[in-house]
């Protein structure tokens, strides 16, 4: 199998990913990324190539970062160790530094075993699939092997917290003052920043899973698990709950009734209020082909066009950077807001979400109201082949259920990427219709 999957470097830590792995893994990206126009002429100048590393707060980053780290030195590269940041944050700090690129330790909602480390090229932008085949090529290849001064320093990025928390307060159209919000950090990269960033932009803050101990990272709380923020949210009369993952690329939200807003309603609030502030390019949204229905029709209600792409995050900032497009995301609360971030940011989007309540005076119940949530099944067929999804018994099943569905409804079959597993996400005016056209289905793709 090949060593990146769809977001980096990722696995049982000290299992198949070992500090030897990580060490490696570093030394190629030296040799690839320290190619090209920009990288050669820094080099021919007598400067030594930057990157930017940082961690979340698993106890395994610690030995994975000085692992890339050591490789990194090893091969001439200077290294900024920014510690503990979410994701977003090491990719904006690439960027508002001009380093070469940067490296996140980090298994994103995984539990605490898991980790994973992800590379950004210059910008703080995620690399496409032929650099990272060239990484791994490289892995086996010649690495640099610099000698006396030559070899890289490795110093502590003293002011990375507060740049990226000045940028976020920075891109706020609004301040918070007034709003009562419960920050969820799920004891991972944001139980410092985001908090501190809320209460800075006016907030009245209380904070649950913001005390990592390196081993509690998803465990019961974050964007993966919002019944404690939303029984937080309604025990102290909040307006407002926002909960981010383990490095905080993702935001998910809850209303003062405890009522969850997933990241398709974020962005449909986001959205219209960026087309009224004349922010939206080209008047269009980016979601992948699981967004709910409810957002298309809302969005068109509101003069609003939906680019739709495969499912990761990485196929939307494709087709956004392909676009010149603003602001598109998915359902599981990465949402990207290109015109200040790179990639998805947990921190930014609660920030402009809580804004957009301050700014309206409405509560987050009201503005969500703007779309309307379809009821909405998955049913994972396992043990079957991944051909079965275009199967003509298949084909034939789906065109019936579109057809008894009609406007009020979809259907949508998609096989796994990784297992012999097909997943059917069926949409429709009511639950019980869409289960019953789900397992239906289902058995079809059984057959």
């Amino acid at each position: 199998m090949a060593l990146f999957g769809t977001d980096g470097v990722r696995g049982l830590a000290n299992g198949p990913l070992t500090a030897d792995l990580a060490l490696t893994l570093a030394q190629a990206t030296a040799v690839v990324l320290g190619q090209g126009r920009i990288a050669e002429a820094r080099k021919a100048a007598g400067k030594r190539l930057t990157a930017v590393v940082a961690r979340d707060p698993r106890i395994s980053g610690q030995f994975l970062s000085a692992a890339v780290e050591a490789g990194l030195a090893s091969s001439g590269v200077d290294v900024l160790d920014a510690g503990t940041l979410p994701t977003p944050a090491a990719a904006f700090l690439i960027g508002d530094i001009d380093a070469d690129f940067g490296v996140m330790i980090s298994a994103s909602h995984n539990p605490a075993p898991d980790n994973g480390i992800k590379i950004f090229a210059r910008g703080g932008v995620k690399l496409p699939d032929l650099v990272e085949q060239r990484i791994e090529e490289a892995m086996t290849g010649e690495k640099l092997r610099p000698t006396g001064g030559d070899v890289g320093r490795v110093v502590r990025f003293a002011d990375a917290e507060d740049r990226y928390a000045i940028h976020l307060l920075a891109s706020l159209p609004h301040r918070l003052d007034g709003l009562h919000v419960v920050l969820d950090c799920a004891h991972g990269a944001a139980s410092g920043v985001s908090p501190e960033t809320f209460r800075n932009a006016g907030a009245k803050v209380t904070v649950i899973g913001a005390d990592p101990d390196g081993i509690n990272i998803n465990d019961g709380v974050g964007s993966t698990h919002l019944d404690k923020l939303a029984a937080e949210v309604v025990r102290v009369g909040a307006d407002v709950g926002i909960a981010h993952d383990g490095d905080a690329d993702r935001c998910l939200a809850v209303d003062a009734n405890g009522t969850v807003v997933d990241g398709d309603q974020i962005m449909a609030i986001l959205a219209v209020a960026m087309k009224a502030r004349g922010q939206l390019a080209s008047n269009t949204l980016v979601a992948t082909v699981m967004s709910n229905l409810g957002l298309h029709r809302a969005m068109a209600e509101h003069g609003i066009h939906v680019e739709t792409t495969g499912v990761g995050d990485r196929y939307v900032l494709e087709r956004m950077n392909e676009g010149g497009f603003s602001l598109g995301g998915e359902q599981s609360g990465h949402v990207i807001m290109s015109r200040y971030a790179t990639t998805g940011d947990g921190v930014l989007t609660g920030l402009h979400l809580c804004a957009e309540m301050a700014r309206t005076g409405r509560s987050l119940e009201d503005l969500a109201s703007v779309m309307t949530v379809f009821p909405q099944v998955l049913v994972n067929v396992r043990g079957v082949e991944r051909t079965r999804a275009t199967d003509p018994d298949v084909a034939s099943a789906v065109a019936g259920a579109s057809a008894e569905l009609g406007d009020s409804g979809r259907v949508l079959l998609r096989p796994s990427g990784t297992e012999p597993m097909v997943r059917v996400m069926v949409e429709a005016a009511s639950h019980d219709d869409a289960q019953r056209i789900a397992d239906q289905l289902a058995a079809v793709v059984r057959g």
